[in-house]
């Protein structure tokens, strides 16, 4: 199961890197219920072992082409963020103090706070894009203009998942021209 859900996480942050046509230094927030990917109630099976099995297949993609991971805690912890030190003084974001357990944040933010160089936490971010595995909520942490966006894979693992990328307003009138890049 682990090798399988690690293949279907990669598969979900290719497609959705190449569709939300993610750039270097750009923030790609997850949200993840290991409970749900195993077939359980959100919130009611943390599992470590299959929250790291998920992160190899995410974060060595972002990392490879420098996007960064933004790990979303659960209600626990106010849905705060794992990000690295860099990102947050990048994007000058506010660092607050707590550490995610796999029972107070989730086994999938608790391995990212373990594995990242320099993790620090935050309580909002405005990411690019994003992946919400089984119902967590990442809306909050998106851009102003969310786009629903459908991939080729529905699941990881048992888990449904539903993504997003963000494109800048529209602004004008019937007059309007858009730049087609942007959409």
């Amino acid at each position: 199961m682990f090798e399988e859900v690690t293949k279907q996480a990669e598969q979900a942050t290719r497609e959705l890197v190449a569709l939300a046509k993610l750039n270097a230094g750009d923030i790609f927030v997850v949200g993840c219920s290991t409970s749900e990917v195993a077939g359980h109630k959100i919130g009611s099976y943390s599992n470590k072992k299959l929250a790291e099995a998920i992160f190899d297949g995410i974060y060595p993609l972002l990392n490879e082409k420098r996007i960064y991971l933004a790990a979303q805690c659960c209600e626990h912890l106010n849905r705060s963020l794992v990000i690295e030190k860099e990102a947050a003084e990048q994007y000058h974001y506010e660092v607050v103090n707590v550490v995610p357990q796999p029972k107070a944040g989730g086994s999938f933010a608790t391995t990212a706070y373990e594995r990242f160089f320099h993790p620090v936490m935050v309580e909002y971010i405005q990411a690019k894009a994003g992946i919400d595995i089984g119902g967590t909520l990442i809306g909050m942490h998106l851009a102003r203009v969310a786009v629903p966006t459908r991939l080729e894979i529905k699941q990881i693992g048992e888990a449904n998942i539903i993504c997003a990328r963000v494109r800048p307003k529209f602004v004008g009138g019937a007059r309007a021209m858009y730049n087609e890049d942007l959409l």
